[in-house]
């Protein structure tokens, strides 16, 4: 081996566990949102059923989450798709495939008015502003974004993300720290107050939790497929994304979970959490949480108009503007909670079929390979 050769196989191997981190964080990102930055997507998930939806809920999306998102990975790099959409017909067939391909990007849309909704959540909640200013200036911040394309848009929402998460998870611990007393006897408060919960039950809300979250993940991670070098290096950003989330998830479950009495009916109650510390750091929250919203709101928003358009296209940045036009009016038609318990849960609901079929496909991919491994004389671990 050339000297040339050694160094630049000595690069890549340096530069792969940067890149997994990368990929973890830009799935992080994707996934913070309206919903988990402003605490609302964890209260109706996971802390609204008590000790069951942090154990349960939480353990449900962690073994869920990080097998959906390996999958994908795996999915964009061995196939290496014309369009990141064509995973939902590898997965379901030629007819339930198209129907999936046409529900993602309507329930993406409808994820990306979250996002406005959420927005405005948060500009009337702590600036005391109007929530139409919160609206407007973040959808046409996403669509300035987005018109300019998604290059180098994974590195920078890669690394914005995981320091939102950090930040999240830091106040959880806080508010957990600051009232662990109130855990003993919240079992018979949750009755007594006014929650909106996701499902009847932790166990649908699990489900229903995970099937939005593919929706949304489905596309943009088979796209970071695509540029994974290897099926290890894509099956450890998944792994790595999805696990880091679904921790992330719990433990500011369980903050919210120890000031349950003080949060419920709030709009976004990470601010309650961060009032209880200082002023200040609530304004400060109140920013990273816009922060977070915006990193979500660019790749729903590129996702929707990269479908019909190639992207840095006329036709692209068009109907860019257009359907960040369209966000607005939408997303501030109803208050933030109730958007989240509607686009969320409905769409969870059908994204669920989604991981019936993914994981029928794995399991015959599965027995496909110990079959294949028997007929040869091979154990079925060695394939």
């Amino acid at each position: 081996m050339s000297v040339r050769s050694h160094h630049s196989l000595g690069t890549r191997e340096k530069r792969r566990p940067l890149r997994v981190l990368t990929y973890a964080g830009a799935i992080v990102a994707f996934l913070i949102g309206s919903g988990f930055a402003t605490g609302q997507e964890i209260l109706q998930y996971f802390a609204s059923y008590g000790y069951w939806g942090i154990l349960g809920t939480g353990g449900l999306v962690l073994a869920l989450m990080s097998y959906v998102c390996v999958e994908f990975f795996r999915a964009g790099q061995k196939h290496q798709f014309e369009r990141p959409s064509l995973v939902f017909r590898h997965y379901c067939g030629k007819h339930l495939g198209a129907f999936f391909d046409a529900f993602s990007i309507l329930f993406v849309f409808l994820s990306f008015t979250v996002m406005v909704s959420g927005a405005g959540a948060v500009v009337q909640e702590h600036y005391g502003l109007s929530r139409y200013l919160g609206g407007v200036g973040l959808a046409v911040a996403v669509g300035a974004t987005v018109w300019f394309g998604l290059k180098n848009l994974v590195d920078v929402i890669g690394k914005i993300g995981p320091v939102i998460v950090v930040v999240a998870v830091v106040l959880g611990i806080v508010g957990l720290v600051r009232s662990p007393e109130n855990l003993a006897g919240v079992h018979d408060l949750l009755p007594t107050l006014e929650l909106t919960r996701a499902s009847t039950n932790w166990f649908a809300a699990g489900l229903s939790y995970v099937g939005f979250c593919m929706l949304w993940l489905a596309a943009f991670v088979t796209a970071l497929g695509k540029t994974a070098t290897s099926q290890k290096e894509a099956a450890a950003g998944g792994l790595l994304g999805g696990t880091a989330f679904s921790l992330a998830c719990i433990v500011v479950g369980l903050g919210l979970l120890a000031n349950i009495e003080r949060v419920a009916g709030t709009e976004i109650p990470m601010l309650v959490l961060a009032r209880d510390i200082s002023p200040a750091l609530a304004s400060i929250i109140s920013v990273m949480i816009l922060v977070g919203i915006y990193t979500t709101a660019i790749p729903l928003l590129w996702t929707v108009s990269s479908r019909f358009f190639e992207d840095r296209t006329p036709g692209f940045r068009y109907s860019t503007l257009g359907l960040a036009a369209a966000g607005i009016v939408i997303g501030l038609i109803l208050p933030f909670s109730q958007m989240v318990n509607i686009v969320y849960v409905i769409n969870g609901y059908v994204g669920v079929l989604l991981l019936v079929m993914m994981l029928i496909s794995t399991g015959r991919r599965l027995w496909a390979r110990r079959s294949g491994a028997e007929a040869a004389g091979r154990p079925a671990a060695q394939t």
